[in-house]
């Protein structure tokens, strides 16, 4: 199996995220004011946008290639986007994607600022959609395992 890489995209190469996006059909794009982090072999193969919000980071647009599903990526990618946070992050996905994100130290029904709540009572309106949570303190004990 190729090497993976797990980084931060620089400014100038935003654009390859979102030609990601578009060739998988995928509806999410890259946000300007958030980090984008991507996970490369010889492309990129998944991403996700961590944005500044109120108090924490809000974790949206993660996707993973279906070729590459199964190995890890998504939860190494995670890993690597919010370590040396010192704020929440929080993210909305669907119910069935819960497991997932406890496994990965989220938590169900965090606290939120308000302006996130009010976001999840819009989009939950059209889906079925969950609020997740990591906390700081949650991330570094499980690092120190």
């Amino acid at each position: 199996m190729p090497d993976t890489q797990y980084t931060l995209l620089a400014e100038p190469l935003w654009p390859l995220m979102n030609k990601f996006y578009r060739a998988h059909q995928s509806s999410m794009k890259a946000v300007r004011d958030a980090q984008l982090w991507v996970a490369r072999r010889e492309e990129i193969i998944a991403a996700l946008c961590l944005r500044p919000v109120s108090g924490g980071h809000w974790l949206t647009g993660l996707f993973v290639d279906p070729s590459c599903r199964e190995q890890g990526i998504a939860a190494t990618l995670i890993a690597e986007a919010v370590n040396g946070l010192e704020q929440p992050v929080w993210l909305f996905c669907h119910p069935d994607l819960r497991g997932f994100y406890e496994r990965r130290g989220f938590t169900f029904d965090p606290s939120m600022p308000y302006a996130m709540v009010e976001r999840l009572s819009r989009y939950a309106r059209s889906k079925p959609m969950i609020a997740m949570g990591l906390e700081p303190l949650v991330r570094s004990s499980i690092d120190n395992v």
